[in-house]
């Protein structure tokens, strides 16, 4: 009985996990959404003021370039 209820139990957990899993985004997203996060971060690191105003246009033009293809 004890074994059954462990068994039972495992498999809930088990369950819950895989469940959580399948929810979250995955690596082998488009590549559009790697492209909208490096514009994020370069936006970011501009907004803190880690770059400046002409790194921040050079990268970004960079960046659109890269999108096209």
């Amino acid at each position: 009985m004890t074994v059954l209820m462990l068994a039972f139990w495992a498999l809930v957990v088990g369950g819950v996990v895989a469940l959580f899993r399948s929810g979250r985004p995955t690596d082998s997203g488009s590549a559009m959404t790697a492209e909208r996060s490096a514009e994020n971060v370069l936006d970011e690191r501009f907004a803190r003021g880690e770059i400046d105003e002409q790194e921040y246009h050079a990268r970004r033009a960079v960046l659109s370039s890269t999108q096209r293809r």
